[in-house]
């Protein structure tokens, strides 16, 4: 159980090249998603999570020394943006590619009823269910015409016309 001490406070680069390969990192990934990633702000779903730890992976190796130029890990960052785009683009652009690119939504509550099979498909608790409800203002779940689970795994929620108390009050779900 040695510790090189050595290792541990004197740096592999020069603290210049650190500030350099710091810089440009955090530059080059400023305009490429600023200009790339406008799409949804403030929703990530399971693919926009990929991206963003690819990314920081992608950049982690561009601010070290395991690259030998800042301009591989900005390459490398581009194309992880580019592919993302490319699949935002197909999806758009060719609706038949749609079922294959993107998840499709999923009906958890219809007519005021929770649909058992796809909260069982989605391992999704009530208590979660009911979660996602209070967060749409929603008290009861005869209030809901229909909620489905989206494909970037928000909760979409179309209310009825006049509630039918069903006795499921999701205010009392902890």
């Amino acid at each position: 159980m040695q510790i090189d001490w050595n290792g541990v406070f004197v740096p592999s680069l020069g603290i210049a090249e650190i500030v350099v390969r710091g810089t440009l990192m955090y530059l080059g990934l400023f305009l490429i998603l600023r200009f790339m990633a406008r799409r949804q702000a403030g929703h990530f779903g399971p693919a926009d999570l990929l991206v963003i730890v690819l990314i920081a992976d992608a950049a982690q190796n561009g601010l070290g020394k395991e690259y030998q130029s800042v301009t591989e890990g900005l390459v490398l960052v581009a194309t992880v943006v580019a592919w993302e785009y490319l699949i935002d683009w197909l999806t758009f652009r060719f609706p038949a590619l749609r079922p294959f690119l993107r998840p499709p939504s999923l009906t958890l509550i219809r007519d005021g009823k929770i649909v058992e099979e796809a909260m069982r498909k989605e391992m999704l608790s009530m208590d979660e269910l009911s979660s996602q409800l209070r967060q749409q203002q929603v008290r009861e779940v005869a209030e809901v015409a229909l909620a489905k689970l989206e494909g970037d795994g928000r909760l979409s929620v179309l209310r009825r016309e006049k509630p039918q108390a069903t006795g499921f009050n999701v205010e009392n779900r902890t």
